[in-house]
């Protein structure tokens, strides 16, 4: 069964979209393992979610190419995670948020770094 916090980090990494096209391709030529391998160099996958993130690109679904995009769907996932880092970032307190998105999900330090980065980029404009 696949873990929530696999699925959220799969739908929340970008990955480039050559790289999800090449994945789909090894994919369907029987290459699974090859695919979950070119997906975890090409990215910050980890284990768990690369292949959750090739079952989703099976599906037809399409990753986040960008961490605009990945701050997107983490707010159609779970809004009050997002509420809870933006609260975070209005006390000045980044390196807490990194910590309270990389304890919710499975997303990589540079990964929850640039997430966050993003949201307070985001915050700042506004």
């Amino acid at each position: 069964m696949t873990s929530t916090k696999a699925r959220t980090t799969a739908l929340i990494t970008p990955v480039e979209q050559a790289t999800q096209d090449e994945a789909k391709v090894l994919a369907a030529e029987g290459h699974t393992a090859k695919a979950v391998r070119r997906l975890r160099k090409s990215s910050g996958l980890g284990l768990d979610a690369a292949p959750v993130a090739l079952d989703l690109l099976a599906q037809g679904r399409t990753l986040p190419t960008t961490y605009d995009q990945a701050l997107d769907a983490l707010r159609r996932l779970d809004a009050p995670l997002v509420a809870e880092m933006t609260a975070l970032l209005g006390s000045g307190d980044r390196d807490s948020a990194i910590k309270l998105l990389r304890e919710r999900t499975d997303i990589d330090l540079a990964g929850g770094y640039h997430v966050v980065m993003e949201l307070s980029g985001q915050l700042d404009t506004q």
